[in-house]
């Protein structure tokens, strides 16, 4: 049976509550054993439970963290087949993505996971979902790349958005299939096409003022707008767009504004506000002229891998055309084309 082990780095799931509401709490791993020593009926297998430091609320978390997780993996790689990764909901989409890009190809799974309602709690998700992953840990179908699962569903980790705030069924991933299906049994029917390989565990430099985000909105400010592409430490835009990725025109200004601002090496990703679908630039006139500012159409990756990405890459260094080459093709899969 394979060894397992499991990151805790806070989140709903090891939360208790307080008079200031739910706060992040340490011993998971004494609770969450007192929970599965019953016999043990869901024959899991072994598996040891690490307390990261400190413990966050994952709406506080930063993307250093990501490096301490990925420190974490290395350390214990070669002791264990498998890894899961305890974490807040508000964020793990983020940090799945991250975690994704950082490490490459994967020779052993590293599953995500979390809950809506803390341990302990009454109608609480969280032993379901930690008993769904470690069964995923433990088979061998699953595959090794960065997953998340949750309320029985396995899901590509740089495919998945937090969709709900209060359903169970808080993840999804609206552009890919699930990678499996937890029923009465286990079943795989997107299996994995990325390559396997050694992980990189490398950190990234974190540089906060690198990466924004431009929201598209009808009466949105052109001068706000163009403050933020003149910011001379951006370093990577996420263009939040309507549609097939149509942006306002503003008779040519902010166009011309991202024309600058990506000519001064500022890498521009273009991402859809829908749920399902893809950026197709050219599809109308005004889409098309972002192809003649720099503009990347992102294809159908959601907005928190796009952010994870970009974070990723320019805190290993990419600038210029090499970051911009980076971004047009799909890494791990989080993305179509």
């Amino acid at each position: 049976m394979p060894r397992v082990l499991m990151l805790y780095t806070g989140g709903t799931i090891g939360m208790q509550p307080s008079p200031q509401g739910y706060i992040p709490c340490a011993g998971l791993a004494e609770r969450l054993a007192a929970h599965l020593a019953l016999g043990d009926p869901y024959r899991l297998p072994a598996f040891d439970v690490i307390e990261m430091q400190p413990l966050i609320d994952s709406a506080e978390l930063m993307p250093e963290a990501w490096s301490r997780l990925v420190a974490a993996l290395e350390t214990h790689w070669q002791a264990y087949d498998a890894f899961v990764v305890l974490h807040g909901t508000d964020t793990m989409a983020y940090s799945a993505a991250a975690l994704s890009f950082m490490l490459g190809a994967l020779n052993k799974p590293v599953i995500f996971t979390g809950s809506q309602i803390p341990l302990g709690e009454p109608r609480s998700d969280a032993l379901n979902n930690v008993v769904s992953a470690l069964q995923l840990a433990a088979h061998p179908a699953t595959p090794c790349e960065v997953t998340l699962a949750f309320h029985d569903r396995l899901l590509r980790g740089n495919r998945a958005r937090k969709v709900r705030a209060q359903g169970l069924d808080a993840f999804d991933s609206p552009n890919f299939p699930w990678l499996a299906k937890l029923g009465i049994g286990i079943s795989f029917p997107q299996p994995s096409a990325l390559l396997s390989g050694l992980p990189n565990f490398a950190p990234i430099e974190v540089n906060h003022e690198a990466v924004a985000v431009l929201p598209l909105h009808p009466g949105m400010s052109l001068r706000r707008a163009k403050a933020l592409l003149e910011d001379k430490t951006l370093k990577g835009l996420v263009l939040y767009s309507y549609g097939v990725g149509n942006p306002l025109s503003f008779e040519g200004e902010l166009l011309n504004a991202l024309k600058t601002a990506n000519e001064r090496g500022v890498a521009l990703l273009n991402v859809t506000q829908c749920a399902q679908g893809e950026v197709v630039q050219g599809a109308y006139a005004t889409g098309a002229a972002l192809n003649q500012a720099g503009v990347i159409a992102g294809s159908d990756i959601t907005l928190e891998a796009a952010i994870a990405k970009l974070t990723v890459l320019i805190g290993q260094g990419l600038v210029g055309s090499t970051l911009g080459q980076a971004l047009r093709a799909p890494m791990r899969g989080e993305c179509s084309r």
